[in-house]
């Protein structure tokens, strides 16, 4: 299973060491340009693991060809849509609620960092969500609390 992953979801899961939950989980990890470079901003949390997990995981692709673009995503994010489609991936990940809806009209099958977290502990990869998501949290990184409760609940944590 291919999966493209966006910068937010990647700074979460960098946040709390679940990168390698990414490869157990998908047969392939991609990014875009954009994403690769957002991901290796100077003093960005996480951007020294991100710089060594994305190592011959970036592909390059034209933006224009494959994604109904809407004013106020990223580069990173329309980039990462357009490799998803230029791809034929089956997943993108992306945290952004925003792009997750452009994403649904671009008709993108998307999970979120969390939805990584469930499927890992649902695959035994991992024991529990909690304590990563106060790590993911502490890190600054901002969920809904219906989001949180939520995931939480899925993952009998509550």
């Amino acid at each position: 299973m291919l999966i493209i992953a966006d910068t937010s979801a990647l700074l979460a899961l960098a946040a709390c060491d679940a990168l390698p939950l990414l490869d157990q989980l998908f047969k392939e990890v991609r990014v875009p340009p954009a994403v690769h470079r957002e991901c290796l901003v100077p003093g960005k949390p996480g951007a020294d693991r991100l710089e060594s997990y994305l190592r011959g995981k970036v592909v390059e692709v034209d933006l224009r060809e494959y994604v109904i673009a809407v004013a106020g995503l990223g580069e990173g994010e329309l980039a990462a849509m357009a490799l998803y489609k230029h791809l034929d991936a089956d997943r993108l990940l992306v945290d952004d609620h925003r792009a997750r809806k452009v994403a649904g009209l671009n008709g993108i099958t998307v999970v979120g960092s969390l939805g990584v977290l469930l499927r890992a502990k649902e695959s035994g990869l991992i024991s529990e969500i909690r304590d990563r998501l106060a790590t993911i949290q502490a890190a600054g990184v901002h969920y809904s609390e219906q989001l949180v409760s939520e995931t939480l609940r899925l993952a009998g944590e509550q």
